[in-house]
């Protein structure tokens, strides 16, 4: 592949196309909407932000949840808020193209009862670090300073790869990768986990169409949660110095969900 990435890492494309699953496109195919559906409820939307929030630790589950959205029972609102807010920031991305601006938009959407204004949307300007639940640091984010520099050339890249006519299997490629990238670079005060998956599934739906949004990556990524931070960490302990050889675990558990 010839496209002129600036810092979404290629090296491992070719591996993860040759174990590829062949199935997997018959899966997607045969992907279709719930009945439960309805013209203002997305079931999959629904799915998609209580199990995207359940990796952030908020205590919420699916049953309440389309009880609230769907059917109209009320919760206080500290049980749903958050969750419906990403809600908000998923039907957002449905019917707006995926960019640099409309990803931060979402991100003020998502972060609505979590940030404070100033910093929906917003880049931060502090130092990141992600820690255990004993208080040890397990990563160190980009630096502030670099955080414009290094989000500048990932919007330049994912441009790139969405102009350009690229196969199902390097679709699914991408769009972890992106997920991962972003992650690591980790630009935002809060709100990145949720904003990196919703930015993978933007990325197929632009990719793949509607029937992207029905991937349940995001209850995948859940029920392996354990897995899933355990292959985030395998890259190493600080943004400088990661190893993108060993992202693929990670990068062949979206193509897993389905």
């Amino acid at each position: 592949m010839s496209l002129p990435l600036k810092i979404i890492p290629i090296q491992l494309l070719e591996e993860y196309k040759t174990a590829f699953n062949a199935n997997i496109k018959a899966a997607f195919e045969n992907l279709q909407d719930s009945e439960l559906s309805i013209e203002n409820f997305s079931f999959y939307t629904s799915v998609s932000a209580v199990f995207s929030s359940k990796i952030e630790g908020e205590d919420i589950d699916l049953d309440s949840f389309i009880k609230h959205k769907r059917f109209g029972i009320n919760y206080k609102p500290d049980y749903t808020q958050k969750i419906d807010d990403l809600y908000n920031a998923y039907e957002f991305a449905k019917s707006n193209r995926l960019s640099a601006d409309t990803l931060m938009e979402a991100h003020t959407l998502l972060t609505k009862n979590i940030l404070h204004t100033s910093e929906q949307g917003k880049f931060r300007n502090s130092n990141m670090y992600v820690m255990t639940d004993d208080g040890r640091i397990e990563y160190v984010a980009a630096t502030p300073e670099s955080v414009t520099t290094e989000m500048s050339k990932f919007y330049q890249d994912l441009e790139s790869i969405l102009k350009t006519e690229i196969a199902f299997e390097e679709i699914f490629f991408f769009a972890a990768m992106l997920h991962l990238v972003f992650v690591k670079i980790h630009p935002l005060s809060d709100g990145n986990g949720r904003t990196a998956r919703l930015l993978e599934k933007w990325f197929l739906a632009e990719k793949l169409g509607k029937k992207a949004w029905f991937i349940e990556s995001e209850r995948n990524y859940y029920n392996h949660h354990k897995i899933y931070y355990n292959n985030l960490r395998a890259l190493g302990l600080e943004y400088e110095t990661l190893d993108y050889s060993k992202a693929l675990p990670f990068l062949r558990m979206l193509a897993a969900s389905l």
